[in-house]
């Protein structure tokens, strides 16, 4: 018997290629490997990663980058292979990865502004990624900007096997953040912007600012780490970073907080370059270019 094939509307296959067209694409270098994975909660979303591996057999430490908010396009993981930082890391000994948070790049969302979906989102990748036989499991750091930095952090308070945290950027009591930058006596675009974007992607209570704090979690860290922030960030207040580097150091665990006097945000590679590449050295035996 003959099956019989439903008649598909042509509207259909154009809007899923107009939606295709609206994605960021792969990258065109051959040594940068794109992979979507099925988030672990929802296997019927995807998740996005980009990876980079050294040209020779081994066993290998990693590092996952973790990038932040991106407005427009929103490329996602994919900035890391663009900026060269996958490739560099392969060349330095060491497999890179680069995961598109969700909503970003080609990875499903809605984003959650690093809440749990977001954190199970890269948590899947680690997953993947300690089952590949070039990986040591137990060498694995994550390196976070920006919200990046957020979703890495609250990864330490969760996984005590990695090795090791770089959090660049970052914002680690989420609450304190939401009740300073929504003050009615606020005119800051960028801060009311941001507001807008924690009740948009949260419901803006003092549970979901908890679960995206690490601070609220940190306790329970046994990763050392490494933070970095400016002093001038017109964002993110460099106290939290403090106060994180303090309670890591008081569960006995090493961590170094280092606040530059004269810098904003945005934190240059060649400024920060000099406090992480020895800080990787010395917890993943990797000397990055």
């Amino acid at each position: 018997m003959l099956a019989v094939r439903p008649r598909i509307p042509l509207f259909v296959p154009l809007l899923w290629l107009l939606a295709s067209a609206c994605r960021p694409a792969a990258p065109r270098d051959p040594g940068i490997h794109q992979e979507l994975i099925p988030h672990r909660d929802d296997p019927q979303k995807q998740v996005e990663l980009l990876w980079a591996r050294p040209d020779h057999d081994g066993r290998f430490p990693a590092i996952v980058y973790l990038h932040g908010h991106q407005d427009g396009e929103r490329p996602g993981g994919a900035d890391f292979a663009t900026w060269g930082v996958l490739a560099r890391t392969a060349r330095s000994g060491a497999v890179a990865i680069a995961v598109s948070q969700p909503g970003y790049g080609r990875s499903d969302g809605p984003p959650d502004y690093c809440g749990p979906f977001t954190q199970r989102a890269v948590e899947t990748v680690l997953a993947r990624i300690r089952t590949w036989p070039f990986v040591d499991p137990d060498k694995i750091a994550v390196y976070g900007v920006s919200r990046g930095a957020i979703v890495a952090a609250m990864l330490t308070t969760r996984d005590s096997r990695l090795a090791a945290a770089v959090l660049i950027s970052g914002t680690y009591d989420l609450g304190e953040l939401y009740r300073r930058i929504s003050a009615p006596d606020e005119t800051r675009s960028l801060l009311t912007a941001i507001a807008a974007n924690l009740r948009h992607e949260t419901d803006a209570s003092e549970e979901a600012f908890r679960a995206r704090s690490a601070l609220a979690h940190a306790a329970t860290i046994r990763t050392p780490t490494l933070l970095l922030n400016g002093a001038l960030d017109d964002r993110f207040d460099p106290s939290s970073a403090r106060r994180l580097g303090a309670a890591i150091l008081a569960n006995g665990v090493p961590a170094k907080v280092v606040v530059f006097p004269d810098l904003g945000h945005k934190i240059p590679i060649e400024v920060r370059g000099p406090e992480i590449v020895p800080f990787l050295a010395h917890h993943l035996g990797v000397a990055l270019e």
